[in-house]
């Protein structure tokens, strides 16, 4: 019998793919990641449980429900070295991060696989709506989920050959109305419970506040909002309270809707435009993963997301260096934004992908 470790956040997702791999034959564990904290029970409501002291609850009741054992085991060193040390930076660094890739890279992959692999398991297993499949070429690849609507395949382009040939997706054959379905019908008494927050850490989602907080120094501080050739306008808050595309919270009265088009650490500048100054067809992305294919030794055209909510857009990929693509768009995308990932897909499997340097190098 495989033995399957279960990442278990307390949540309707995690608890269903526990669930159906015990009903699949497989030998289950459930393990819960305390990765930070700590917070008020407001918080955890709020919060939907995810990632929090309150996660443990619920998960301890299901494993007992499943009849399966339990641990809660401490990840909070990696977690604020690769995902909260990480957000910070990026932010100081006129970037807009996404925690939540860094996160399944790095813990609950990287670290979470290496400690199930010391209990004897075979394999990790999550919640994610997203699909694992070998191809043809002998890759494994992320798949794209039954249901557009929760598909998670975006935030998971960063994962390993050897990370996705030792892990289980149960809850990717299925849409979310399904799920919750399936943990009634099972009795697991969590099938109302909110989805969780993308930015468990943050809950207030004041990232200029906690970046203050964390780093206990002046590291936001006060600058310039300019025009792209540095007429100053006003002042802003903090780089760290900005993102290219943004347009409310700016407090400049322009007579027209202006937006965030660029950031600027080395001067502290937060640079205003038009919608229009948005649009490009190019960018540049480096920490580059290949899943479906092992490199582009030729330009290939593929459908890529530029964001998590993203539609996705047809566009060609050329690797100029081992670790640095370069992206042409069929048409200009708007707020292309550094810092962000690049994914891009071969059909319904992801192909590849990176984070966004820029549309120049």
């Amino acid at each position: 019998m495989k033995k399957v470790v279960v990442g278990m956040s307390g949540g309707v997702d995690s608890s269903v793919a526990a669930y159906l791999l015990k009903e699949q034959g497989y030998d289950v564990i459930g393990i819960t990641m305390q990765i930070w904290q700590e917070e008020e029970n407001q918080i955890q409501e709020e919060n939907g449980g995810c990632c929090g002291l309150s996660a443990v609850e619920d998960a301890r009741r299901v494993a007992g429900e499943l009849d399966i054992p339990y641990y809660v085991m401490n990840f909070r060193e990696v977690f604020k070295k690769q995902v909260m040390d990480y957000f910070i930076e990026e932010y100081l660094q006129g970037r807009t991060p996404n925690p939540c890739i860094a996160c399944n890279r790095y813990v609950k992959w990287e670290a979470l696989l290496r400690r199930s692999f010391e209990l004897g398991a075979d394999y990790i297993a999550t919640g994610h709506y997203a699909r694992i499949e070998r191809l043809e070429n002998g890759r494994y690849a992320i798949k794209n989920s039954v249901t557009a609507k929760k598909d998670q395949t975006y935030a998971l382009y960063n994962l390993t050959q050897e990370q996705l040939a030792h892990t289980l997706m149960p809850v990717g054959d299925y849409t979310k109305e399904e799920i919750r379905e399936i943990a009634k019908a099972a009795g697991l008494g969590i099938e109302k419970k909110p989805d969780s927050q993308d930015i468990c850490f943050v809950p207030d989602g004041d990232y200029a506040g906690f970046i203050r907080c964390m780093t206990k120094t002046d590291a936001v501080r006060e600058g310039n909002f300019v025009t792209g050739d540095g007429n100053v306008l006003g002042r802003h808050r903090g780089i760290a309270h900005y993102t290219i595309g943004q347009r409310k919270g700016l407090n400049l009265s322009m007579g027209k809707p202006v937006f965030v088009t660029e950031i600027r650490p080395k001067t502290n500048e937060v640079v205003i435009g038009d919608s229009e100054d948005l649009f490009t067809r190019e960018l540049y992305a480096d920490k580059v993963n290949f899943m479906a294919v092992p490199d582009l030794r030729e330009k290939n055209r593929f459908l890529a997301k530029i964001r998590y909510a993203h539609k996705g857009a047809i566009c060609q990929v050329e690797q100029v260096e081992k670790d640095l693509i370069y992206c042409v768009f069929d048409e200009p995308q708007r707020a292309i934004t550094p810092g962000q990932a690049l994914v891009f897909y071969d059909g319904a499997y992801v192909a590849g992908g990176g984070t966004i340097i820029g549309n120049q190098l």
